[in-house]
């Protein structure tokens, strides 16, 4: 079974809690997930079960990943890239986070909420800086 892996996430953003407060919005904060096996933070992101859509696999790697529920806007181009030697590609959503909390799993062990820039930075993998750089220069994320 040599076939390309699918997979599907988001690039999670809600308005900082400040925003919420009724203080003017700064922008966004962008969740990114720890994974403890390999030492990483990224955006929320996972495997499509058999006969599930992209979009189901995003909204259920996020609920699984992150604790939160969101709503799904503008679909991103796919990534590709090799890993564990066979091809992948993952499609992407923007979206935003509604309710949830999270509470650290097997695959998830910590989640930070950062500003675009300082996740940019925190940022593991340079196909994640790309991913959210194509983000925000396809206005993808409010105020970002």
């Amino acid at each position: 079974m040599n076939g390309t892996v699918r997979a599907a996430g988001c690039v999670l953003w809600r308005r900082p809690a400040s925003a919420a407060a009724g203080a003017p919005a700064a922008g966004v904060e962008l969740c990114l997930v720890h994974r403890p096996r390999y030492d990483d933070w990224s955006f929320p992101k996972g495997k499509l079960k058999r006969g599930e859509s992209p979009r189901d696999a995003a909204l259920r790697e996020v609920l699984e990943e992150t604790g939160h529920h969101c709503v799904p806007g503008a679909v991103l181009p796919p990534v590709r890239y090799v890993a564990n030697g066979r091809p992948k590609e993952v499609t992407y959503w923007s979206a935003e986070a509604t309710a949830g909390s999270f509470e650290p799993n097997r695959e998830v062990d910590a989640v930070l909420w950062l500003p675009p820039e300082a996740a940019r930075a925190r940022l593991t993998q340079p196909r994640d800086r790309a991913l959210l750089d194509t983000a925000q220069s396809l206005r993808a994320l409010p105020n970002a």
